[in-house]
């Protein structure tokens, strides 16, 4: 897709949230977590946007603020409405706006246990939604939980069980109906897999790239797993910190990455082929706080590669060739290769 033709779906500028620190008795804020510090983010219609990066970088604050289910500190976040042809703003948008974007866009959560309530049976569950919104009639409402229950891979008897009765991947595809029942147009999954089997992440995921199709979803994909994001995503993003310190297509990302971050992130991917070696390399130290980032580039304490630039001076986030970005002062220097130099 041509970026420069195709108008987006959803776009973020300078995207802010941070949290204060409380302290004293009387709890007056002595300093700020920065969850999110000033990120760019562009989704056009029908992609798979992976954001990825370790715990704690800011990935699933960046999700939630896109759909406003916490309020962003700053930056906006515009939205072109299915009807519309001018984008909306849903940062600074009221309650009428929020409640018909989120018609169009919903979210699949982690964990399939807490995102349930367990005293409603999947037919409430999955139908809830279009109850919320006053789409149909009671016998409608039924009709639409039994198609969308089907379309998940589950069968239509088990609308009458209760959450507790499923295993942890039955309760995702549940989660997957009931986000789908409003036939939204994009789709916000927040390590939807990551708390499942691995061979049940596997049905998982070939189910969620198979409803992309047959919806026209268009998802934001958060992982820290870059095989899994490889899999689904057209392309992708890395987060460290609070940044995003390189994107691009996932393809590209994987066989030669710009950012030593993503170098690393990379070669911890597993190789299913014994005769391969690939080389780890391991991160020195611990993630810094998100209340004291480090000066210059957040990552340089960790980096093999850091020079005196790389701790006195922000790196900007810059163009790194067609439809590429990095935040790196060495991105130009580095011969930087993913897995057995890019193959």
């Amino acid at each position: 897709m041509n970026a420069s033709v195709e108008k987006p779906l959803l776009e973020v500028k300078g995207l802010k949230k941070y949290y204060p620190v409380l302290a004293g008795v009387l709890r007056r804020p002595v300093a700020q977590i920065k969850a999110v510090d000033g990120i760019d983010l562009a989704l056009l219609p029908g992609q798979a946007l992976g954001l990825v990066g370790e715990s704690g970088c800011g990935k699933s604050t960046t999700g939630r603020a896109i759909l406003n289910l916490i309020q962003p500190t700053e930056g906006r976040i515009l939205y072109w409405f299915q009807d519309g042809t001018e984008p909306m703003d849903i940062s600074r948008a009221g309650p009428k706006t929020l409640k018909a974007m989120r018609r169009e866009c919903q979210i699949i959560y982690q964990d399939p246990y807490s995102s349930l309530n367990g005293r409603m049976n999947v037919g409430d569950i999955v139908a809830e939604p279009l109850l919320v919104h006053g789409l149909a009639g009671s016998r409608e409402r039924v009709r639409l939980a039994t198609e969308m229950i089907e379309a998940v891979g589950l069968d239509s008897a088990h609308l009458r069980r209760y959450p507790h009765e499923f295993s942890g991947g039955q309760r995702q595809r549940i989660a997957i109906a009931r986000a789908l029942i409003l036939q939204p147009r994009l789709v916000v999954a927040d390590e939807p897999v990551s708390a499942l089997d691995v061979s049940v992440q596997a049905q998982v995921l070939q189910l969620l790239k198979h409803l992309q199709i047959q919806f026209h979803l268009t998802y934001l994909f958060i992982s820290h797993d870059l095989a899994v994001v490889r899999y689904i995503c057209d392309r992708v993003s890395v987060m460290y910190l609070g940044w995003i310190v390189e994107s691009g297509p996932v393809e590209e990302i994987f066989h030669q990455p710009k950012h030593p971050y993503t170098e690393a992130l990379i070669s911890a991917v597993p190789v299913p082929d014994p005769d391969r070696q690939e080389k780890r390399i391991i991160l020195s130290g611990d993630v810094p706080s998100p209340v004291a980032p480090p000066q210059g580039c957040r990552f340089h304490p960790r980096c093999r590669y850091a020079r005196e630039i790389c701790a006195t001076e922000i790196p900007a986030y810059r163009s790194s060739g067609v439809d590429r970005g990095v935040r790196c002062h060495l991105a130009e220097d580095l011969n930087l290769q993913g897995p057995s130099g890019g193959r």
